[in-house]
């Protein structure tokens, strides 16, 4: 019996020492790491430009970027594409007259903002599909009820009709559409952008389990970027 007992500690001994290189070994052959980052969404095109993996020539894919835009923040200030250089930031659309829909949307993106509140690489957009309502003024009224989260962190945004539904149309590759006067068509979905400006992902803001996967996908694409700036050239 006392054998048996000894036969199975050093079963387990054996587990737990063999258990991480195991898992090493999965996340890395030759040197090669296997990590898998998230998908890229939108058009994509060959760019004439190759690279080698394992021996072999692979062709360089180009993938959608988000345009160039500047958009007014709650303090008439401009924020622009490069105040997200080297950024990750999720995007979402609304407008302050929004009926409950838009609060359970801003509810659980400000989980997330305060999940992220000491993290220096990620941030988040809210970008009014009503500018002509949602003034600055207006916005900074608005932008108060969620004054726990960090300034900086989490950006009202708003500014020209025009530009606004040509950047969620074009760029974030979602709907924004006038009804009338109080009511708009537009997207609930919460939009991942890495630092590249791509899209790398859709995820519905009024699903917990959504905005729970968007919290693990944030971290997975900070791991991407990291691994990008540890990179040899």
């Amino acid at each position: 019996m006392r054998n048996s007992g000894l036969g199975k500690k050093l079963i387990i001994l054996v587990l737990i020492l063999a258990v991480p290189g195991f898992l090493y070994y999965l996340l890395t052959v030759g040197g090669k790491n296997r990590y898998k980052g998230l998908n890229y969404f939108g058009p994509k095109k060959l760019s004439g430009t190759f690279h080698k993996f394992h021996g072999e020539k692979i062709p360089d894919t180009t993938y959608h970027q988000l345009p160039n835009f500047s958009l007014t923040d709650p303090n008439g200030k401009a924020v622009t594409t490069a105040d997200f250089d080297k950024k990750i930031f999720v995007a979402s659309f609304f407008y302050t007259g929004c009926p409950e829909v838009c609060t359970t949307i801003n509810d659980n993106l400000r989980k997330l903002a305060l999940n992220y509140r000491k993290n220096n690489m990620v941030y988040f957009l809210s970008i009014s599909v009503n500018p002509q309502q949602d003034r600055p003024e207006v916005l900074k009224d608005y932008a108060a009820r969620y004054k726990d989260v960090p300034a900086g962190k989490w950006l009202f945004l708003t500014g020209d009709t025009a530009s606004i539904y040509n950047l969620a149309r074009k760029g974030f590759l979602v709907n924004a559409l006038k009804v009338n006067d109080k009511e708009f068509v537009f997207s609930d979905k919460l939009i991942l952008i890495d630092a590249d400006k791509h899209i790398r992902g859709y995820y519905t803001g009024t699903s917990a389990p959504e905005v729970n996967k968007l919290n693990d996908e944030i971290k997975v694409q900070i791991a991407e970027e990291l691994r990008k700036i540890k990179a040899p050239n």
